[in-house]
């Protein structure tokens, strides 16, 4: 497992313990130990072993966390960890470009890795999400590598132009993510700090030619209306200065802006699963994205939990709090990734 962590705050470990549990369900074979890892290589190691009896090529699930990236072979003995970058230290486009080249790395040399290179998932919850979808988009079109077998999205942010949008309305006092906090931290992850935030919120950060032409895709009207009837209201669309708009124009790049992609990549991403929950002020950027798959032809899986908040997969039996909805997401989580190749998708709510 290659395990990217801020340098100077580690994942936290109900993190940890989610990503265990799930490849344990998965059938991973986890083993004490740590390889360290600079520049993408074992420090003085050669290919990971397999185990007597082990498959000789196992499929692997690239995990991306919310403050990195991970490659985790289902079948390894290892854990192998190196260093990412994360907000406000390193802005964007650090954390995306660090989980990116890690990506291309394990693809490029995944004969050393003793996994089947057409069984590769990548996968990553909340601000990991984004990164999970950023890196599937960027290697959609590459021809020199392996393709992405599928990619699992757990209450993604997928965009940055509207935090009015029903579930942000509907959800903004709901832990464990804020609509004040979502703004604040994507705003970190920007620029280093959180100026211009009540711009943001209200909308003025952008300008109208701009939400106008990217209406087709982030827009309310794209949600169905049984997700709108608990306390959302429609706003106005707002102007914004140049002065503020130069300061987060980049918000509407696709890499860090998912949902702003052109129909061409997203016609040629892998599989998708994507997991919402009815209380989570993201819930919406992942129900636009399903439809934005849905709508070119590509091949979605959709498991919304109508009783699930932001965080509760890795929340999920943590210091004693035991979550119903938060295992079966992380079940449903794991049926996806055991499916026989080619599989129909479906798409469910419970």
């Amino acid at each position: 497992m290659i395990l990217a962590r801020d340098r100077n705050l580690a994942e936290p470990a109900h993190h940890v313990r989610a990503a265990r549990r799930c490849r344990r369900a998965a059938g991973a074979r986890v083993r004490r130990g740590e390889a360290a890892v600079r520049g993408g290589k074992r420090a003085g190691k050669g290919p990971l072993p397999v185990e007597p009896g082990g498959s000789a090529q196992p499929p692997a699930f690239l995990r991306i966390p919310v403050s990195g990236a991970a490659v985790t072979p289902l079948e390894s003995q290892r854990w192998l960890c190196r260093d990412s970058y994360a907000a406000p230290e390193h802005k964007y486009p650090a954390a995306y470009e660090d989980c990116l080249s890690a990506t291309i790395h394990f693809m490029k040399n995944i004969e050393h890795y003793v996994v089947d290179p057409g069984n590769v998932t990548v996968c990553g919850d909340s601000a990991g999400g984004n990164l999970a979808a950023a890196v599937s988009q960027t290697l959609a079109g590459r021809s020199d590598l392996p393709k992405l077998r599928a990619q699992i999205l757990i209450y993604p942010g997928l965009q940055a132009l509207d935090f009015n949008l029903p579930s942000y309305q509907q959800n903004r006092g709901v832990p464990l993510l804020f609509r004040e906090r979502a703004a604040f931290y994507v705003l970190q992850h920007l620029n280093g700090n959180a100026s211009n935030l009540d711009e943001v919120l209200e909308g003025s950060h952008i300008p109208i030619d701009i939400k106008l032409n990217y209406r087709k895709w982030v827009n309310p009207d794209n949600i169905p209306e049984k997700f709108k009837v608990r306390g959302y209201k429609p706003r106005v669309l707002l102007d914004c200065t140049t002065e503020i708009y130069e300061t987060v124009k980049r918000f509407c790049e696709p890499n860090l802006c998912l949902l702003l992609a052109e129909d061409a990549i997203i016609q040629q991403l892998p599989e998708s699963f994507i997991l919402t929950c009815e209380y989570d002020v993201l819930r919406d950027d992942g129900l636009l994205y399903k439809k934005r798959l849905e709508d070119n032809g590509a091949q979605v899986t959709w498991y919304h939990l109508k009783d699930g908040f932001h965080g509760i997969i890795s929340l999920n039996d943590y210091c004693g709090f035991l979550f119903p909805a938060g295992k079966r997401g992380l079940d449903r989580t794991v049926k996806f990734l055991k499916r026989p190749i080619n599989q129909l998708s479906l798409c469910f709510s419970y």
